[in-house]
């Protein structure tokens, strides 16, 4: 009795597995579906529109009503022209939390992961999103932050350090969105990553860069790093050069985003 029941089963989870490896998303289905869920959830697509607006329309702004009066703003253009930055930035380190930060919270990443098991391929395709949004509006940003402070400040900005700081504009956006998710992933709750990333960008890190005996410390923050990549001239207080303030952001990136990766295979939904 017991031997035909053996194949029976067996052929009924090799059915199952067939099924399952037919019916299981591919990357592109994964992508479209982050695709969807950016352009109809407001909380969503609406961060990375003030990102951009901010970051090109408050440096303008600074711009017109300043212009060459404030010495800060000219002797090393990249802080200038990426003035408006300081706020966007803000609004980016949101769109990077709430991007996987918002699943966690409603309790919907157990449906996203049952509709995508393979972990690692959701991970992925939500920081592909975020990657190619923040792209967009690094270069869009840029952009405007560059022709509104050409169009209201004297003086030469687009000496030799123009493709750097143009380069770093639109790469500082990316690297910090992926960041943001890749914490998120590894802290699992939004508002923890919310009420730890978004001070920490915006005010925390600029002020403890300002104290003396923390400067040299702080000055290896991710964000202090890639946003000395901006600057046009030198300090001799900075213990590397401009690029590297660049790749120091970008490893930090990395390591963020395989914790991410990593507490997301390990930990249930």
């Amino acid at each position: 009795m017991s031997a035909p029941i053996v194949p029976a089963v067996t052929a009924t989870t090799t059915g199952r597995s067939v099924l399952g490896a037919a019916t299981a998303p591919g990357l592109l289905d994964v992508l479209r579906a982050e695709r969807i869920k950016l352009t109809t959830l407001r909380s969503l697509w609406i961060t990375p529109v003030l990102a951009a607006l901010f970051t090109a329309g408050v440096g303008t702004a600074v711009a017109a009503a300043v212009g060459g009066a404030d010495a800060s703003l000219t002797d090393d253009p990249g802080v200038g022209i990426h003035y408006g930055l300081n706020f966007g930035q803000a609004a980016l380190a949101c769109f990077g939390i709430l991007l996987l930060g918002q699943e966690f919270n409603t309790r919907m990443i157990g449906i996203s992961l049952a509709a995508v098991p393979r972990r690692g391929r959701l991970y992925g395709a939500k920081l592909a999103v975020g990657a190619l949004v923040a792209l967009v509006v690094g270069a869009v940003g840029t952009a405007g932050s560059f022709a509104g402070y050409a169009a209201f400040t004297p003086g030469a900005w687009d000496g030799p350090a123009f493709v750097r700081s143009a380069t770093a504009g639109v790469l500082y956006p990316v690297l910090l969105t992926v960041l943001c998710l890749g914490l998120t992933a590894v802290m699992r709750n939004l508002t923890a990553a919310m009420g730890l990333l978004v001070p920490t960008v915006f005010l925390l890190s600029p002020l403890l860069s300002a104290v003396p005996g923390v400067r040299h410390v702080v000055q290896f923050l991710p964000d202090r790093a890639g946003q000395y990549a901006l600057r046009y001239a030198d300090d001799p207080a900075v213990g590397y050069g401009h690029w590297t303030g660049l790749l120091i952001m970008a490893l930090w990136t990395a390591a963020a985003a395989c914790g991410g990766l990593r507490s997301i295979r390990r930990h249930a939904a």
